[in-house]
């Protein structure tokens, strides 16, 4: 079994944090205080469907998915996340519901997870940590979304997969075509239509 190398991922975990704002060592060891390791193997459920979320995850490693089942039980994806990115049902955290999709891992996995309830407590006792929520949700949880769902609209699947690939170049080696283009709003088909051409494209670039 692998040892985690704790002291590294949350040196990562707060250079995460600190992307947003600064924060003091007393903010950080109350955030430490308020943390656990997890680790998943590829294929294991991390959250299910109609379970209230109790952690904000962080991925140290590896990748996960966040994906639904309507009433004919088809699967959809909703997202994609990979290491240095936070993952959670945020609905569910937000009001204390159960959540409305599944979280899963697509390959083996280290999170760090953070107690919402811890997490709220400090929120309000902790100006840094307060500055940090709010700039984390308006980029992540406002201003990301916005410009997601304006792309699915206005950019081709091209640009949108290249988008991706420039966010995570080795993506098309570690995470299965078909939740690739589900996380694109495409079919496996169109994604293997434009790796074809991109990769046509490549080979005619004069040297």
């Amino acid at each position: 079994m692998q040892t985690i190398d704790k002291e590294r991922y949350l040196t990562e975990l707060r250079a995460a944090i600190e992307r947003y704002v600064p924060i003091t060592d007393d903010s950080w060891s109350l955030i430490n205080s308020i943390t656990a390791f997890q680790t998943l193997e590829k294929g294991e459920t991390l959250l299910r469907e109609g379970q209230v979320a109790r952690y904000l995850h962080f991925i140290c490693k590896g990748a996960l998915r966040t994906c639904f089942t309507d009433s004919e039980g088809n699967v959809y994806n909703k997202n994609l996340f990979m290491e240095g990115n936070f993952a959670a049902s945020k609905v569910s955290l937000l009001q204390g519901t159960p959540s409305y999709f599944t979280i899963e891992a697509l390959e083996h996995s280290v999170l760090v997870n953070i107690s919402y309830k811890g997490y709220r407590e400090l929120i309000r006792s902790n100006e840094d940590v307060r500055n940090f929520y709010i700039a984390y949700i308006e980029k992540n949880w406002i201003i990301e979304k916005e410009q997601k769902e304006i792309s699915l609209v206005m950019e081709n699947a091209t640009d949108r997969y290249l988008k991706l690939l420039e966010k995570h170049p080795d993506i098309d080696r570690r995470i299965p075509k078909l939740h690739i283009a589900a996380h694109l709003g495409i079919t496996p088909t169109q994604l293997s239509r434009i790796r074809k051409k991109l990769k046509i494209k490549d080979q005619n670039q004069p040297m």
